[in-house]
Order: structure tokens, then sequence, then C-alpha cells
């Protein structure tokens, strides 16, 4: 037997030290403990000395022994690979054995511990590893099962698809039916840990579990009324990932497993709660859900209801008792995260955050972005606001009588939830709505000006909710009194509310376009007075509401009044904000749409904006510390090293100044390329493939790039259009998705183009096509003889017998929306 390692007593005391000094509040010490932490990793059996104090040196206290843990498992991350065999043998010797430590802390940091090693690599080298873990489970004592078992779940989460690979020879044959024996265990921890490891193997279908998934689903059901909290929340969270994997094996029992998830979503713990209404989300989306759910609404819909109102800790979160005006106190660098306002053609995603439109939008549905996790209120507005689009006016029967009572009621709470309420079952019940607007709207506008900030933020989402609504109404009877009062909230007193009021409003911009224009004055003098008052948060979203405004109203815009007022404050932002400030991004967006509605308007201001646009993507380019770049090499290098979205922007920008605002000016052709070839820019440059390749990989989550590549198909379809096929797809689901708009105009032009160039790019995705440009709603004249053409030239080009087995392919929804907008 070898000598194991010992630590030499002064080391030992040393290591101590540090610990202890880590543990320190003042930031010298800090900064010192960090300096010796680096001085000390040059020394291999610096890992061992932590691994001694983590698993044996008991007489120290827990949060130091685990401390030394925390920085083991750091330099494991870190430096792993250059531990000396001996060393890093010991470390895993000493976690296996001491896996069952006394303190849970311990116990747990030993688990981290050893699943961050098992994450380098290690489960194909520590083949004793999980056989031992699994034959611990079966120790008497609790600790060491219990340790081993938290070991596990974090393996099983961090290693899931390893688990079911040819790779470690399918360990999960013998662990699967390991863990469903624990779930009788008598200890509730226990039983927790193993329908947690099981959990893990569910969405990926792993064959292990599914071989055993009858035994799985009876040991479920049979833990329905286990009293503790950590069991039921698991077993909730099982029966809603079954319900997407294999609800052929829950519907035999659904009505059983709906009055279970009836009461759990209830249940006074919250994250028991909030994961039974999960549920609710997850059958909405089964094709089952209207016919399981029907006979339960009257149970189901006053629970979701009632889980809609800020609990305590919510209204302590969010200061909401407190009535305070808080928009001069500068905004703390957490708080900045942009959020935009949601077009009402993007339908609302409820499951952690982000639309259809990708990273660029956090979650919308109850405009609760302060209170940042996924909680019981949120999930209950997002289930309502699904099943409601599953069910729509029939879910008005059970829901009304409750409506009534609560947006009335004298406690703020319930009425603010009332309002929220409202809101999520907006866009499945409208119809069966309408006849209650005309009541409702006075009410909600005067919620408006409620004593209560967060009744008034809500009442500002709910509103733009129903903002289709509002602008289908004569002007003076809603239009009128929702605009005024919205503009009066966005120069609230409250930051809250001036971010909701700011949001509801670009909405309401998109659904009322042109009905506007009698307001530019006074809607521009409110939006450049909060230029002044806004803090730095609600400056990224008043830059989204300026910018939608001009794509809504257009060319009206471009009126020497307004003019005058809009673009001082702009370019004053423009010229304080540094090239490297990431607020620069929402700015150009912004500075895009008011040129295009400018146009020689904007005439003044190209010159150094244009400037500025070059000098922009010049320096992403040079931060990449490239070598100097030729005009051919431009984009190339862009979309290969340093693409980044103020560089995508601002060549966006570029592209909009040259197309909407010189060429209608009296420079050029000729004069605009000497003056871009002189700054290393080139027109055609843009066409690189490489750029369109960047392009197209975003342009189905990202309308910003699919918007790019139809303009640069206008302006330069030949070199374009040999690409069409690589793009055409995610391009037209990205483009059906928006409103009719100028820049849906133009990016539509330049696809046409490119196809008349390459008919036989879209021939492979020519229904998708078909269906993006069915998606307008009323097509200019036009268009719609651009799309004749190449229908014409679709069917020349394929043949008359093909083209009718081919159109049979066509939905009937695509045939009778192209039948409506183009006859045909």
């Amino acid at each position: 037997r070898r000598m194991e390692w010992q630590p030499d007593e002064q080391g030992l005391q040393q290591v101590l030290q540090l610990l202890k000094d880590s543990q320190s509040p003042d930031t010298a010490t800090q900064r010192a403990v960090q300096e010796k932490l680096e001085q000390l990793n040059q020394f291999p059996d610096f890992n061992n000395y932590l691994i001694f104090v983590l698993t044996s040196l008991k007489s120290e206290d827990e949060p130091t022994r685990s401390l030394s843990g925390l920085i083991l498992k750091n330099n494991v991350k870190a430096h792993y690979q250059n531990f000396p065999p001996l060393v890093a043998d010991f470390i895993k010797r000493e976690c296996l054995n001491n896996i069952g430590d006394p303190s849970p802390l311990i116990r747990a940091t030993i688990g981290i511990l050893i699943t961050t090693i098992a994450s380098k690599g290690e489960l194909q080298t520590w083949p004793e590893l999980l056989p031992q873990l699994c034959n611990l489970l079966n120790s008497e004592d609790y600790n060491t099962c219990e340790g081993s078992f938290g070991a596990l779940q974090k393996i099983c989460e961090d290693s899931s698809e390893l688990l079911d690979s040819d790779a470690l020879n399918r360990p999960l044959n013998i662990m699967i039916p390991k863990f469903l024996q624990f779930f009788k265990h008598c200890s509730p921890k226990i039983r927790s840990h193993a329908i947690a490891c099981v959990n893990q193997f569910i969405s990926s279908r792993a064959q292990a579990l599914m071989d055993h998934i009858d035994t799985f689903i009876e040991s479920l059901f049979a833990l329905a009324g286990d009293e503790d909290c950590e069991v039921r929340k698991n077993v909730c969270r099982a029966l809603v990932m079954l319900l997407e994997v294999r609800i052929d094996r829950l519907i035999p029992h659904m009505h059983s497993i709906i009055q279970y998830m009836l009461q759990r979503t209830q249940d006074p713990d919250e994250n028991v709660s909030l994961e039974a209404c999960e549920f609710w989300l997850t059958l909405a989306e089964q094709p089952v859900c209207k016919e399981a759910l029907s006979g339960h609404l009257v149970q189901l819909i006053p629970i979701l209801v009632n889980g809609m109102k800020y609990s305590e800790i919510d209204i302590i979160l969010l200061k909401g008792d407190v009535e305070e005006e808080d928009d001069t106190v500068p905004d703390s660098e957490q708080d900045i995260k942009p959020r935009f306002h949601k077009s009402r053609t993007v339908t609302l995603q409820h499951e952690g955050g982000e639309g259809e439109e990708g990273e660029d939008h956090d979650d919308d549905d109850d405009d609760d972005d302060t209170l940042s996790d996924w909680n019981l209120r949120k999930c209950s507005a997002a289930a309502l606001d699904v099943l409601a689009n599953v069910f729509r006016d029939e879910l008005l029967p059970h829901l009304l009588p409750l409506l009534k009572g609560l947006l009335f009621h004298p406690d703020w709470v319930v009425k603010e939830s009332g309002i929220l309420v409202l809101g999520a079952i907006a866009e499945g019940c409208m119809q069966g709505m309408v006849p209650y607007l005309p009541e409702l709207m006075p009410h909600l506008i005067q919620c408006l000006c409620d004593k209560k900030a967060l009744v008034r933020s809500i009442a500002c989402w709910t509103l733009s909710r129903y903002a289709h609504w509002v602008v289908s109404q004569p002007p003076d009877s809603h239009l009128k009194p929702l605009m005024t009062e919205l503009l009066k909230r966005i120069l609230d007193g409250n930051k809250r509310v001036q971010e909701a009021a700011c949001s509801a409003f670009a909405t309401l911009e998109e659904e009322a376009c042109t009905e506007l224009v009698p307001y530019l004055s006074f809607i521009l003098d409110t939006l450049v007075f909060a230029f002044g008052k806004y803090q730095h948060k609600n400056l990224l979203i008043l830059y989204d509401a300026i910018g939608t405004l001009a794509d809504s109203v257009g060319h009206h815009l471009n009126q020497p009044e307004y003019i005058e007022k809009l673009m001082p404050p702009l370019i004053a932002k423009w010229n304080e904000l540094k090239d490297e400030d990431k607020d620069l991004f929402p700015l150009l967006e912004c500075l895009s749409s008011v040129a295009t509605a400018l146009q020689s308007g904007f005439l003044p201001y190209c010159e150094p904006v244009y400037q500025r646009c070059v000098t922009l993507v010049q320096k992403t380019l040079a931060q990449a510390m490239l070598p100097p770049i030729t005009t051919s090499t431009l984009l190339g290098r862009l979309s290969t090293r340093c693409w980044n979205i103020t560089a995508i922007t601002a060549s966006t920008l570029l592209g909009r100044l040259s197309t909407r605002c010189w060429n209608i000016t009296a420079i050029t052709a000729s004069t605009l390329l000497g003056r871009l070839s002189t700054r290393c820019w080139n027109i055609t440059a843009i066409t690189a493939s490489t750029l369109l390749g960047r392009l197209s990989t975003r342009c189905s989550s990202h309308l910003l790039p699919a918007i790019t590549i139809g303009r640069l198909g206008y302006v330069c379809p030949q070199e374009v259009a040999p690409m069409l096929q690589q793009f055409i797809r995610p391009w037209c689901t990205s483009l059906r998705n928006i409103r009719d708009n100028e820049e849906k105009d133009s990016a539509f032009r330049g696809i046409c183009m490119m196809i008349g160039v390459n008919p036989g790019g879209v021939v492979q995705d020519f229904i998708f096509f078909c269906d993006a440009v069915a998606s307008w709603v009323s097509p200019k004249d036009d268009l719609r003889d651009m799309f004749y053409k190449i229908l014409h030239g679709f069917k020349d080009q394929v043949g008359e017998e093909n083209w009718q087995q081919f159109s049979e392919q066509f939905p009937p929804q695509l045939k009778e929306r192209l039948s409506a907008c183009y006859g045909v």
C-alpha cells in the first residue's frame, strides 16, 4: 500500500490563513489573496492542501472547508489538464472516500467537485466513479447515500448525453432501474434526488428510461401525495416533461393528472405551484388540450387568475407599496438591459424570456421585467394567454364574472391583477371582448392616472394589447384620449411607468400609422422632452419609440417644424456617445428609421452621420487587431472574424442613406461612389458571399439581416442573386411575420429582382415564398405585378403538368390568402 500524501504543517497554516483572509470584505486584502492564489497555483501540491482541508480537516469550521473545496473546483476548471497524475488521483480518492461527510455543506461541495472533474472529460478515464457512487447508494449510512445521490444528480444534469452513449457502454441501463428503486425510500431527500436524476433523461427520450416508462409513471403517481415539497416539485416537473414526450402514456390518466395539477397549482410552496403551472402552458400546445381541459375550465380559470396577483415578496422587490418618484435616480449598471416593444405580429413567448425574434427581446408577457425571474404570476398570465388562444371566446363565460369584480376592486393588488388578466386574453378572446371594450376602454385609460405606479404600468401594457381595436374606432372616441394619457405617462415620475408607457406607445404607433399625423407636433414635443428627463435604461426604449414613429408616419415627418424639434436632441446624443458605447446600436437603428422617413429632410445630417458609420465599421475591424484592409476583403473579414450588431446596423444605415436620401438630391451616383472609395467602402463589396452567409444564418430570427439582404438585392441583384437558394427560406420565414411597411416593401422588391435574375434559386422553396407574399395585408399594385411575373415564370420553368402537381401541395389557408390578395 503506497504512502498517502500528508501536508506540511507550516504550509497547511499558510493555506488556512489564506482561506481566512479570502473571507475579508476589505478590497486590498481580497486583491492580496488573489495574487497569493496565483503564486500558489504554480505548486502542484497546493491542490492537495485544498482537498485535505475540505475532506480531512474536521477541526476547521464548515464555511472554511467548503471555501477550500470551491477554490479547488475553480483550479480544476482552469488547470486540471496540468495536474500531475498523483495529485489528480489523490483528489479523486479523497472525494469518493468522503462523499458521506456528516455536513450537508461539505457533501454538496464534494459533489460539485466530483462533477467538475467529470466534466473535464474524466468520466471516460475515471471508470470506477459511476459504479462506486451507485454502490454507495446501498449504504446503510444516510449521509453516504445522500452524498452519493447528490453527486449523481449533478453528473446526470451535466453529462446526460454521455451517460446514454456507447462511449461509456451506456451506464444508464443500470442507473435508471437503480434510481427507480429509491422512489420509495423513507427519506424525502433521497426520494427527491432519485426523481431529479431520472427527470434529466425525459426530454432526450433516453432508451433506458423509455424501457421502464410505465414503472416510472406508476412510481410518480404513488408519490403524488408526498408531504415533502421538493418531492412534489420534482413530480410536477416530471409530468410536465412527459406531457411533451410521452403524452400517449398520460392520456389514459389525464383526468386524474389534471385534478392533481389543479391542486398543485395552488400549492402553498411557490416552487411547487410554479412547476405545476407550467403544466397548463405545455398542455395548451398539445392537440388534445381542448378535449382534455374543456370540463375543467370552471376550476382552472379562477386558479390561474388568482395566481396573477403580486405576492407580498413581489411588491417588496418592486417597491410597489411605496409610491416614489424615482426618475431622478440614476440607473444602476445591472438595471440597464435594453428592452424594446414587440410588434403585434410577433407571438408572445412564455418559455423563459425570448420572443420569436431571438435574443433581441426579453419576455414581455406581463411587463414584469424588473422581476427577471420566472414566477407564478408570469407563468399564470402566460398560461391564460395561450389557453385563450386555444379556447377563444369559450373562455369568457368563466372569466367575465371574475373580471368585473377584479377591475373595480378597491384593493390595488387585486385591481392590478384584473388589468393583467384583461391584457392576457386580448389576443385569444378579442372577438368576444369587442362588445365590452367601449365601456372598458375609458376605465383602463383612467387607470393610467392611478396613484399606484404598478397599476399605471400594467394599464399601459394591457391598453397596448387592444391597440388594434382602438385604431379601428373613430379617432376621437378612444385613440385621442389614449394617446393623450399615454404621452402623459411617458413623462411619469416613475421610471417603471415611463418604460411601460414608451413601449405601449410604440405599439400604438405601429397600429395607428398615419392616423397619428394630425398629432405629430404634440407627440414630438413629448418625446423630445423625455430626452432631458430619462435615465439611461429608458433612453434606449425612447429611441425605439422614435424610430417606430418614423416608420409609422413615413414622409409625413419630413416637415421643417418636425425636423427642428426632433433632430437636435438626436444629433446631440449622436455626438455625445463614444464609438465604443453600446448605446450606439439602438440610436443607429433609430436614426436609420428617421433617415428613411425624412428623405431629403435628412440631407443636412447625411455627411457627419455617414462618416461616423464608416468609422464604426473600420473601428470594429481594428478592434479585432486585423492587418490593414482593402476594399475587396473588408466585408469578408467583417463576416468571418469580427461581426457584431453595431457594425451590421451601421452598414444598414449606410445603405439607407445611399438609397433613400442621396438618390433624391443633387449628389450624383458618380460623386457618391467617389466619396465611398476614398473611405475604403465599396457598394459592390457589400454583396460579398461571406457577408451574405452571415446575414442568412441570422435572418430567420432577426428582422434586420432579412431586411438588409432584401435591400442589397434591390441595389445590386446581379451580385446577390446567385446565393438566393442559401437564404430564401429563412428570409421568407422572417419577413412573413412583420406588418406592411416601407422596410418590408423594399426588402420584397429586392427579393423579386433577385428571383428575376436567378429563378432557379427559389424553385425548392417556392411555397415558402408564396406564403411570405400572402402575408401582405394590402400589397401595392406594382408589387402584385412583380409576383404575377414571378408566378408565370415559375409555371413556365416547371411546366404545366408539374405545376398542377405542385400547386396541390399548397395548404388550403395559403390558397385562400393568395386568392384574396392576388386573385390567383
